[in-house]
């Protein structure tokens, strides 16, 4: 059975830093696109960040870039998305999701890209 699970949410002052983990099981992340979105009140599902299980590479939405950092680690078959200097507008449930490698990562960004989702975990930034 194909799941995802995120871990790592939680409450975060502004400033502050948290890790953000996506366990797979049924399948090995090796030959995956992940890729992590989030979804605030109100709003649709975003596109955060991306990991190609192609060709490595890695892209993020400008909101996150230079803050954020996906990494993979396949032996513990988890994905992980560092946060840093976070903000309140980065308050949102995030989930991972998953597609089978493909070599166009153009559409990294769209849910509908994506065949596996995870359950969710929230963030939430205040002081």
């Amino acid at each position: 059975q194909v799941q995802l699970v995120e871990s790592g949410g939680g409450l975060v002052q502004p400033g502050g830093s948290l890790r953000l983990s996506c366990a797979a099981s049924g399948f090995t992340l090796d030959y995956y696109d992940i890729g992590w979105f989030r979804q605030a009140p109100g709003t649709g599902r975003e596109g955060v960040s991306f990991s190609s299980g192609d060709d490595g590479s890695r892209y993020y939405s400008t909101s996150v870039k230079g803050r954020f950092t996906i990494s993979r680690d396949n032996a513990k078959n988890t994905v992980y998305l560092q946060m840093n200097s976070l903000k309140p507008e980065d308050t949102a449930v995030y989930y991972c999701a998953a597609v089978p490698a493909r070599a166009d990562g153009s559409s990294w960004y769209s849910p509908r890209t994506y065949d596996y989702w995870g359950q969710g975990t929230q963030v939430t930034v205040s002081s």
